[in-house]
């Protein structure tokens, strides 16, 4: 690959997929200190400091996967933190104080899973916390007193998949998943009144509806629905008046709202956050535009305010583009002045990176299918090989902005195509409801029509297509290399489920309240079991003849260990050449960057020697 006399350099997969330098900052109550991600002996922990003064240091010591979820208590004093061992999503909470470093668990319960619920600035010392004690698909609700460590229980749970609470912490919301498909949003006056339905939907509704909290003054819901709308649109209920129908604060025709932006402790929405080609800020509160305008101005690519502190005068904001690292600022509203903190990757800013280009095309049904395309810098654009990279989910979608694998990929030499087949979210309720039993069926079908849009522009050479995904995207590899055997020269395939009948009846018990969701979006075991074994990967493994590269976290409880070992026993049988990575101190994903770096290496060689593509010369460390 070459820029008119010049090679573009090769990226390090050691920068691409080892630790960042600082990620996922988080702004204190007090606007005086930031806490955030960043390696400590070589594993990510959480670092404080003042983010004026710059003295971080390191307040957590995890010493396997890192530290990945954290928060700031409001009470000024406690970061918490979620931590499960090797993947297995039990998660159990910890607390520390960075003045004095002194760290205590606080859900010491060996098999069962932390939630973090409910954080409120009106009870700075309290976190709301759900626990599976009682039965390990329920969690009920807890309030934890951080300076003791006592739990109290604030709500059993009767069937529902998530709770709602007001500015006090008091469980005043539920939402529960219907048997036939929708759910309820329940809501109560104090939690000894009885429960209420204010908000029901149906199941071509279920997944773009989704409540947000109630108000300061606890007399409105506020949530995103697509009730009576094509899109998820931010509404109002008030609870006072169940006759009253929804108002609605902002929609857009075409696209969901996917974020709401609240005054501090005021809860009053005063921004909306709607993710079109790519993010974009609709600001509903006229006092915030000129601070927005500000923001935009300052530099390139989308923003997302991360956090603000109590007093809202600075916020915590992001700047994220395809051909950058993440940029992270404080903006001081009173000064009107943005101060950069980091960059999540600074090694990258020496490499030329790819544009992450929207596309779209017509599926064979007349369906408008969008994604995105990264192309080899410097390279002609013409006949490419193509590596099809499938999302996860599969009810997310592919976002613009920088990511690791695209750009990866597009350095190496390949076409990378990330398609938001139908099933993605983002996009309203048809759209997303258009991949309902459609697992290795219609879903399957926008990957192949997206790579013949790609050949028939002369983009991409048919000869020279992989595809690669993890979790749904591993099981669209495998589904594209054993149902369409002419279609790719080879598969990577992650934490991928091979047989859609045992996946389907072994998902976690933690999903217990959802699992009707899924026999109606995948199919049900017991109606639908012909249906499940025909989309499954397995029954047609005979007709796979390209190599497999198959990887997989042995503590994965979302994708059982097993979905990899029967694919790869018939590959085996079968002789069809393939690779078989299985990592014994991951879960569902590979967190570790030595396993990371382990499997992208692997991936590379595999990638090249089947498309021809480009790769490090030195090996990465098993």
């Amino acid at each position: 690959m070459t820029d008119g006399q010049h090679e573009v350099p090769l990226i390090p997969r050691e920068v691409l997929f080892g630790n960042p330098a600082r990620m996922s900052p988080a702004l204190s109550a007090d606007g005086e200190r930031i806490a955030f991600l960043a390696p400590h002996e070589g594993v990510l922990n959480v670092w404080v400091g003042s983010w004026r003064k710059g003295d971080h240091r390191p307040v957590t010591d995890d010493r396997g996967r890192g530290v990945r979820t954290f928060a700031w208590a409001h009470d000024g004093r406690h970061l918490l933190w979620l931590q499960d061992q090797d993947g297995d999503e039990n998660t159990r909470l910890y607390a520390v104080d960075p003045a004095d470093g002194v760290t205590r668990e606080l859900t010491r319960f060996p098999g069962v899973q932390t939630r973090i619920c409910g954080l409120s600035r009106e009870v700075p010392g309290t976190v709301l916390v759900g626990l599976n004690l009682r039965r390990p698909d329920l969690h009920d609700a807890y309030r934890l007193h951080l300076e003791t460590g006592e739990l109290v229980l604030a709500a059993e749970n009767e069937g529902f998949s998530g709770w709602i609470t007001d500015a006090a912490l008091r469980v005043r919301g539920a939402v529960r998943a219907l048997p036939e498909g929708g759910c309820e949003i329940l809501a109560r006056d104090d939690e000894q009144a009885p429960w209420r339905v204010v908000h029901a939907v149906g199941a071509e509704d279920e997944s773009t509806t989704r409540p947000l909290g109630f108000d300061a003054e606890g007399r409105r819901l506020l949530l995103l629905s697509s009730k009576d709308a094509e899109t998820a649109r931010l509404l109002s209920l008030d609870l006072t008046d169940p006759d009253a129908p929804g108002e609605v604060l902002y929609a857009d025709p075409e696209f969901d709202v996917v974020g709401v932006g609240f005054e501090p402790g005021g809860r009053r929405p005063q921004f909306v956050q709607v993710r079109r080609e790519r993010g974009e800020t609709e600001v509903l509160d006229p006092a915030l535009a000129e601070d927005f305008a500000l923001l935009d101005a300052h530099a390139p690519g989308d923003l997302t305010v991360l956090g603000r502190d109590d007093a809202d005068r600075y916020w915590l904001v992001q700047y994220n583009s395809d051909r950058a690292p993440a940029a992270y600022c404080v903006y001081d509203r009173v000064g009107r002045t943005v101060e950069f903190l980091f960059s999540h990757l600074p090694e990258l800013e020496g490499y030329r990176l790819a544009p992450m280009e929207p596309f779209s095309f017509r599926a064979r049904d007349g369906l408008t299918v969008r994604g995105y395309l990264s192309f080899p810098p410097g390279a002609e654009r013409r006949a490419l090989p193509v590596v099809v990279c499938v999302h996860g989910g599969p009810w997310t979608r592919d976002v613009w902005g920088y990511r690791a694998e695209p750009q990866w990929l597009a350095n190496r030499g390949y076409l990378c195509v990330q398609v938001n087949f139908r099933g993605s979210t983002g996009y309203g309720k048809r759209f997303v409801n258009a991949g309902d039993r459609q697992w290795g069926a219609a879903m399957q079908d926008d990957l192949h029509d997206a790579v013949a849009h790609l050949v028939a522009s002369g983009l991409a050479d048919p000869d020279r297509v992989a595809i690669h995904g993890g979790s749904y995207g591993g099981y669209a590899a495998l589904a594209g290399v054993a149902f369409t055997p002419d279609a790719f020269r080879c598969a990577v395939a992650v934490a991928a489920p091979s047989d859609l009948r045992s996946f389907i009846t072994s998902v976690p018990a933690t999903w217990g309240p959802l699992r009707g969701t899924l026999h109606r979006r995948i199919g049900d075991p017991v109606v639908d079991a012909e249906l499940l074994r025909e989309r499954s990967p397995l029954a047609s493994v005979d007709r796979i003849r390209v190599p497999l590269l198959v990887a997989h976290g042995a503590n994965d409880p979302r994708v059982r260990q097993e979905e990899a070992e029967q694919l790869v026993a018939a590959l085996e049988r079968n002789g069809v050449p393939h690779e078989y990575l299985l990592f014994r101190d991951e879960g569902h994903g590979f967190v570790r960057p030595r396993n990371r770096l382990a499997f992208y290496a692997a991936a590379e060689r595999f990638l090249a020697e089947h498309l021809g593509g480009r790769a490090e010369s030195s090996e990465q460390p098993d």
